[in-house]
C-alpha cells in the first residue's frame, strides 16, 4: 500500500468519493489509546449510493461476465493482495491491536482463500432430475444479487476475504461495511479491488455506525442477502430488520469452545495448543479454547502449565516483532474483560494468575491486560457460560468422557471445539457427539479455504469457506422442458 494512502473516502462505484451524511473520524490505536489516522464514515445516503452502484454492477457488467473471467480476476486480485500483506497487516494491527506477528501469519493466508474461491467460479454447475420419457428436467444456480457484508473487529480482512471471495465467485455484487472500531482496512482492501481492475460498483466500501449504516445496508430492499460476523444480540436485530424485505441471513457468531484434555493426552502438545489458543488475539477470537476442560488425573499439572507459560507471553506494542500479544482492540472490550475477572473471583473460582490492566511504562496509555488464568471453575459459573472475549482461560476438571460431553455441550453455543487423547476411539466418540459446527483432534484453530466453518446453535446460521461456502449466495432454479411438446386436453371428455 503506498504511504501517500488515504482513509478519510469511501469507495463507492469505483470512485473514492466524500461522504454526503457521514464524515470523518479518527482511528483509534488501541496500544496508545491516541488517534492514528482519519477514516471516512458513511451515512443512510453513502449506504443507497453504494447499494445502487452494487445492484447497476450487478445487473450491468458483473453478471454478464463469463465466470471464467470472474475467476481470472479473482486470481489476479489474490496475486496482488500477496505482495501487500505486510502493509495489510500493519494497518491492521495499528486499527485493532493484534500483534503483527499474528497479523502477518493470518494475512499471508488470505491469498489462497480468494485462490479458492476463484477455482470455484467457473464450477458452479446445476444437475439433470431423472423423471419420465417426457421430460427433461435440470437445476441450474444463479447468484442471489447484492450483497451486504458486514465485518467484525478482531479479524476484519479474514472475514472480509471468506464473504467477498465467495459472494464474488457467486457472480453477486457487495457492499462492505466493516465494524466501527476497525474500519482503515477494508478501505485499503478496496484499494486493491480497484488496482486489480474489477468493475466499478463490484466492490463498494462504506465504513459507518452499526445502528445507522449497518441498519440501513441490512434494511434496503435491494440488497438480496446479509453476510454477518459479530455478536449475537446484533444478529437477532439484523433479522428484525431485515423481516420486512425477507433478506436472506448467514451468520457467524459467538463462541465458547470446550478445549478438552484427557488425562491419556500427550500432556506437551496438547499445553501447547491449549495456553497458544487461550491467548491468541489476546483472546478475541470466537473458536479459542476459552474453557479447558481437564481429566481430573492431570488437572494440576495443566493448572500449573498454564501458570507458567502465562508468565512467559511478551504483552507489548503490537508493531513490534517480538511482542506474543497486544492489547485489547478497544477500551470497551478491556473494560468487559476486567469486569469479568472480577465475576470470576465472585463466584469463587481461584485466580491463578494474571487479572490485572497493565499499567507499566509505555503500556499504561493502551487498552493491555495480563494473561488471565482461572482454576476451580464450575461449568455453571458466567465466566464458563459467557463469552468474554479476552486472554482469560478457564480450568475446568471432569471425571470420564461423559463429564466431558455434558461440560462441553452445557453452553447456548456451538461454534468450535477440540479434544485431545491417544485413545482413537474415544476421540471419534466424543467428537461426535460435542454440538459444534467444527471439531479439532489433536490438533487445534486449523481452519483452512476448503474447510467449512461455521456453528450450531446461538453460534450461527450457515457456513463459510469449503464448497458449502457459495451456497448461501447462490439460488437454484428448476427448469422441466417437455420432450413431446405434448399437453392433454383437460375437457376432452
Amino acid at each position: 500500500m503506498p504511504d501517500s494512502f488515504r482513509f478519510d473516502r469511501l469507495f463507492i462505484g469505483g470512485e473514492w468519493v466524500e461522504p454526503l451524511d457521514g464524515g470523518v473520524r479518527p482511528s483509534i490505536d488501541p496500544a496508545t489509546g491516541a488517534p492514528w489516522g482519519d477514516v471516512a464514515w458513511g451515512g443512510e445516503r453513502d449506504v443507497d449510493r453504494a447499494v445502487a452502484a452494487a445492484k447497476e454492477a450487478f445487473e450491468g457488467p458483473w453478471r454478464k461476465i463469463p465466470p471464467w473471467e470472474r475467476a481470472a480476476l479473482l486470481r489476479k486480485f489474490a496475486d496482488l493482495y500477496a505482495t501487500r500483506v505486510d502493509a495489510l497487516a500493519e494497518i491492521e494491527t495499528r486499527d485493532n491491536g493484534r500483534a503483527v506477528r499474528e497479523s502477518r501469519g493470518d494475512i499471508g493466508m488470505h491469498a489462497q482463500y480468494y485462490h479458492w474461491f476463484a477455482s470455484l467460479a467457473d464450477k458452479l454447475g446445476g444437475r439433470t432430475i431423472p423423471m419420465d420419457d417426457s421430460v427433461h428436467a435440470f437445476t441450474t444456480r444463479h447468484p442471489v444479487g447484492v450483497v451486504g457484508a458486514i465485518t467484525p473487529w478482531n479479524v476484519p480482512l479474514m472475514a472480509a476475504a471468506w464473504k467477498l471471495g465467495a459472494a464474488l465467485a457467486a457472480g453477486c455484487t457487495v457492499v462492505l461495511k466493516p465494524a466501527e472500531q476497525t474500519p482503515a482496512s477494508s478501505l485499503a482492501l478496496a484499494r486493491l479491488f480497484d488496482e486489480a481492475g474489477f468493475p466499478p460498483g463490484v466492490v463498494n466500501v462504506v465504513p459507518g455506525d452499526g445502528p445507522v449504516a449497518g441498519a440501513r445496508l441490512v434494511a434496503h430492499p435491494d440488497v438480496a442477502k446479509i453476510s454477518f460476523t459479530g455478536e449475537g444480540a446484533t444478529a437477532k436485530t439484523i433479522l428484525k430488520t431485515g423481516a420486512d424485505t425477507l433478506t436472506r441471513c448467514t451468520f457467524e457468531l459467538g463462541g465458547k469452545a470446550p478445549h478438552i484434555i484427557f488425562a491419556d493426552a500427550d500432556l506437551d502438545q496438547a499445553i501447547n495448543a491449549a495456553t497458544g489458543s487461550a491467548w491468541a488475539l489476546c483472546g478475541q477470537s470466537c473458536a479459542l479454547g476459552s474453557r479447558v476442560l481437564v481429566e481430573r488425573p492431570v488437572y494440576d499439572r495443566v493448572v500449573e502449565a498454564f501458570r507458567e507459560r502465562a508468565g512467559r507471553v511478551r504483552v507489548g506494542m503490537p508493531l513490534d516483532p517480538a511482542t506474543h500479544m497486544g492489547p485489547q482492540a478497544h477500551r470497551q472490550q478491556l473494560d468487559k474483560t476486567l469486569s469479568y475477572v472480577a465475576i470470576g473471583r465472585g463466584e469463587g473460582a481461584e485466580l491463578v494468575t494474571g487479572g490485572a490492566r497493565i499499567d507499566r511504562d509505555g503500556l499504561a496509555d493502551g487498552y493491555f491486560v495480563e494473561p488471565t488464568v482461572f482454576a476451580g471453575v464450575s461449568a455453571a459459573m458466567r465466566i464458563a457460560q459467557e463469552e468474554i472475549f479476552g486472554p482469560v482461560a478457564a480450568l475446568i476438571p471432569f471425571d470420564g468422557e461423559e463429564e466431558a460431553i455434558a461440560i462441553a455441550n452445557a453452553t447456548p453455543y456451538g461454534l468450535a471445539a477440540g479434544l485431545w487423547s491417544g485413545d482413537t476411539g474415544r476421540a471419534h466418540r466424543v467428537a461426535a457427539r460435542i454440538e459444534a459446527g467444527m471439531v479439532w483432534v489433536n490438533t487445534y484453530r486449523y481452519i483452512r479455504w476448503s474447510t467449512p466453518y461455521g456453528g450450531v446453535k446461538a453460534s450461527g446460521w450457515g457456513r463459510e469457506n469449503g464448497l458449502e461456502g457459495l451456497d448461501p449466495f447462490l439460488e437454484t432454479k428448476t427448469t422441466i422442458v417437455s420432450t413431446t411438446g405434448t399437453f392433454p386436453d383437460p375437457f376432452a371428455s
